[in-house]
């Protein structure tokens, strides 16, 4: 069913977005007097088509539907009548060209702060930045903090939830800000802690970046128990079974499901000893770990599904946190559109940033995702509810507008930068010259999917 569900929201996702960003360029050519030919949601060849009988303009869905085009009238690709030259894209001014190329990536960005307003509207589910555990030696611990407590500001912004807190911590590191201050109410105290983030390249691991930082999430107490049993793992040679409660591993309380996965991977092939609870018996299990790779890295492998669930007797304190973990997010009309502009301009840098950071080497390649993962995202998003999911698209709506302004000849940045380039010399770029940059740029585009697509494989199979 969630499999199912994936394909759906991923397919109206793609649909919809490259819907808007070429309707950009169809709206824009249209007013500005220029013949279109054909629109087409995908690429290769048209599975359905239907041609308008008061325009003439195909209307067009293909096989390959990871993009999209619209083929305006250009004596560059056919011959054009002589009393249809005047309505052609190659005859344009160069002011027209641009805003024709423009109007593609800007539909993108204008979605974008819809679909952001109206979560802001619609209201969205959001956790307090309850501190967790602090890592050991990591930055975080270094600095002085300790668990407990709640992050109010981070470089004296005001936080009021961990979506805040993550989207500050990274905006400020991809400002060059290896020293975070990050201010912790504590017992009705506020101290602000000084994180030096200079060794941590927070963006060279696709873990998350708070979390290199040493800073985890407040999850209440636990009881974890066995939700499934690989065959041929540890924990069926062990005799784990469905439905068994974990106590302890190694003599250690087991409350949280996470730090248990934590503790099982730093201890690859390996004995760990449990003790379980089954139909009110008490048991001792003594399990060889087994190991895995992920990521050039080697792991600690148990075989089994956990199904973690809050337990019945929370500390006050831990209840009083849990009744107030999660709030709704939302504005009123006024603050709605002010809300969606902002967070599509953050996003664009953020964005922007990143794809920088990768080009230096700063961030890992691994760090690309694919058709797959958008996928995936896209059912999660979905399943959750309406606001997640469409956060979800303004975010791909913003990356695809970023993306297609890049300075790469076969996206839209690149034929941007001829047609500045034009506007400047005032004559137009050599046909060779875009036929070189053209094939250029489908080597960088067909390289950036291939890699894609590997590290979606790459996760799928660790």
């Amino acid at each position: 069913m969630s499999f199912l569900i994936s394909i759906v929201a991923f397919i109206v996702a793609i649909g919809l977005l490259v819907a808007i960003h070429e309707f950009g360029h169809f709206w824009v050519a249209r007013k500005l007097g220029v013949k279109v030919l054909r629109f087409s949601i995908g690429f290769g060849k048209p599975l359905f088509m239907r041609k308008s009988k008061k325009d003439n303009i195909e209307y067009a869905v293909s096989a390959i539907p990871l993009g999209g085009y619209v083929k305006m009238l250009d004596e560059r690709e056919g011959k054009v009548a002589k009393d249809e030259k005047h309505l052609a894209f190659n005859n344009q001014p160069v002011w027209k060209r641009i805003a024709i190329v423009v109007a593609g990536p800007l539909s993108n960005f204008l979605l974008a702060i819809i679909l952001y307003s109206l979560v802001a509207l619609i209201g969205i589910h959001a956790m307090k930045p309850y501190v967790g555990e602090i890592s050991e030696n990591s930055p975080a611990a270094i600095a002085g903090m300790t668990s407990g407590g709640q992050i109010t500001r981070i470089n004296n912004i005001k936080i009021d939830s961990w979506t805040a807190a993550r989207m500050t911590f990274l905006t400020s590191y991809l400002e060059n800000n290896k020293q975070l201050e990050i201010s912790v109410l504590k017992d009705n105290e506020e101290k602000t802690y000084t994180l030096d983030l200079s060794k941590t390249p927070i963006l060279k691991d696709t873990e998350d970046f708070l979390e290199q930082a040493g800073i985890d999430s407040w999850r209440p107490k636990q009881t974890v128990s066995i939700y499934n049993v690989l065959p041929n793992s540890p924990a069926e040679s062990a005799g784990l079974k469905k439905g068994d409660i974990l106590l302890q591993v190694d003599q250690q309380p087991i409350n949280d499901s996470k730090a248990f996965v934590d503790y099982v991977r730093s201890h690859a092939l390996q004995k760990i000893t449990l003790k379980i609870e089954r139909d009110g018996s008490m048991l001792d299990l003594v399990i060889n770990l087994a190991e895995k790779i992920e990521k050039g890295k080697k792991y600690g492998s148990l075989g089994a599904a956990l199904s973690p669930e809050v337990a019945d007797d929370l500390s006050a304190d831990d209840q009083e946190k849990l009744d107030h973990a999660v709030f709704l997010q939302k504005v009123g009309v006024a603050k709605a559109f002010a809300t969606g502009l902002k967070k599509t301009w953050q996003m664009s840098v953020v964005t922007l940033k990143v794809m920088g950071r990768l080009i230096i080497g700063e961030a890992s390649l691994k760090n690309i995702s694919g058709p797959v993962t958008i996928a995936e995202f896209a059912g999660k998003t979905a399943m959750v509810g309406i606001a997640a999911y469409l956060s979800f698209l303004a975010i791909i709506s913003v990356s695809l507008g970023v993306l297609n302004l890049l300075p790469i000849p076969m996206l839209d940045g690149g034929h941007l930068l001829y047609y500045i380039i034009e506007l400047l010399t005032g004559k137009p770029v050599p046909e060779r010259i875009e036929a070189l940059g053209f094939r250029i740029g489908i080597a960088l585009v067909g390289s950036m999917t291939v890699l894609a697509i590997y590290n979606d494989i790459t996760r799928l199979m660790t």
